[in-house]
């Protein structure tokens, strides 16, 4: 497993948070982003997830189409999860497009897009490696 400081990881996270794109940064509002090591025990059975199953990143809070125009008292909050990312990652470089994925993924949760919607843009490359570019 890649092993890295807390700082540099969030390092990587502020650069991929950096790197959506000014159209969608505008809308972005309202929403924390946070790094953890592993998610809890709630979350991963909120989440129906099985013991051992990697979670990387989990977009938490109401997704803008759903708001109406309402505002909100407390922030979406996006976490993103340092031990998973380092377990499948070899690299630095390899750390990096995770994570800038990650964010890419949770980010399109806020907007709304559910995981069909989120496959069928990846698979039509809609983001790059190194940026959260795409169609959100």
């Amino acid at each position: 497993m890649l092993e890295i400081s807390d700082k540099r990881f969030n390092d990587i996270v502020a650069e991929a948070i950096d790197a959506i794109p000014a159209l969608y940064q505008r809308y972005l509002k309202n929403v924390a982003f946070i790094v953890e090591g592993e998610p809890t025990p709630e979350q991963m059975r909120q989440l129906n997830l099985y013991r051992g199953e990697l979670l990387f990143g989990l977009y938490e809070g109401v997704p803008l189409p759903q708001r109406g125009g309402g505002t909100k008292l407390l922030p979406d909050k996006i976490t993103l999860f340092k031990n998973p990312a380092l377990a499948v990652s070899r690299s630095e470089a390899e750390l990096k497009k995770h994570v800038h994925h990650t964010v890419w993924h949770e980010v399109a949760h806020y907007y709304g897009l559910d995981h069909d919607r989120i496959h069928q843009l990846e698979r039509k490359n809609m983001f790059t490696d190194s940026s959260i570019g795409g169609e959100l």
